[in-house]
């Protein structure tokens, strides 16, 4: 498929979110534009902010097949291309491989395909996520973009050349842990994903819970943000924010009893919000210090 074929596809079937995903309009425009333009998309920015779920909603959206690689710090990339099982066929060609009907002296019956290589192999054009990868080393990150730069990986151990039937659409997320090369991002179009200010946040929680209370998604966001202001090791995320607002739900929790919790008790359902330890005993340590009037704004629900 040609970039101009593609072009007229996308005109009809761009990614524009979903029933589950708040697209912020220069995101859309440059998630659409890679597509177009069969570039690897790099998503930046703290966890949290949708990087990875982007990748599978533009993949529900556009009926396509994802295949994802998780990222580690021990990766030296080839995996994610092609592994050879050599266990499994010494073992076989040893006691016999009747039940798995592969053949020892037959290399290709092996070969175990990793995301990478599915995805190059698939018959229909696929979503590629490789996430968090600033996790692995530089060496791999640039060893990783000459094969999605060339849509096209090597089988060593017996030369053969893998050449993408149809090109997917890479998603590449990181989190920032460590700097990617200059040579890797010269070859992304690249997007830093701000997490969202309390009124795109408050698009978010309607996709969700598009019945729920305004007023309680109100004091929810001024608790919610108000937390994030208090430098925790991990602030609460757009997900935390999600599961909290379902479990206030779930309990009929008010906005007065909320906003009476939050100054005269505590957060209710604070493990949902905060998950290190230490980022709840510090919560609990300075609880009035942190909840009095002159920091939490008054409003009048």
């Amino acid at each position: 498929m040609n970039i101009e074929e593609m072009t007229r596809e996308e005109e009809v079937a761009g990614f524009v979110g979903t029933d589950r995903y708040f697209l912020a309009p220069e995101l859309g425009s440059i998630v659409n534009i890679a597509i177009v333009m069969e570039k690897p998309l790099l998503l930046m920015g703290e966890a949290g902010t949708g990087k990875t779920q982007l990748a599978f909603e533009v993949a529900r959206a556009l009926s396509m097949k994802i295949y994802v690689a998780r990222c580690k710090s021990t990766m030296k990339g080839e995996e994610l291309c092609y592994d050879h099982d050599t266990v499994a066929r010494l073992y076989e060609s040893r006691f016999g491989s009747a039940e798995t009907e592969r053949d020892p002296a037959k290399f290709d019956d092996y070969i175990v395909y990793g995301p990478i290589g599915k995805a190059f192999l698939a018959e229909e054009r696929g979503v590629l996520l490789l996430d968090e990868i600033d996790k692995t080393e530089s060496d791999v990150q640039d060893n990783l973009l000459d094969i999605l730069d060339a849509y096209e990986f090597t089988i060593r151990e017996i030369d053969r050349k893998i050449i993408a039937k149809n090109k997917p659409f890479i998603v590449i997320t990181s989190n920032a842990k460590k700097e990617l090369s200059d040579p890797f991002l010269r070859r992304c179009y690249c997007h830093y994903i701000e997490f969202p200010t309390p009124e795109q946040m408050r698009q978010i929680i309607s996709l969700h819970y598009p019945k729920t209370d305004e007023k309680l998604v109100d004091v929810a966001l001024d608790i919610f943000y108000d937390l994030r202001d208090q430098g925790f090791e991990k602030s609460p995320a757009t997900s935390e924010i999600l599961n909290w607002i379902g479990a206030l739900e779930h309990e009929d929790i008010s906005p007065s009893e909320l906003r009476k919790k939050n100054y005269k008790e505590r957060v209710p359902f604070l493990g949902v919000l905060l998950k290190r330890a230490g980022d709840i005993q510090a919560y609990t340590n300075n609880f009035h210090r942190q909840h009095n009037s002159n920091i939490f704004k008054e409003r009048d629900y």
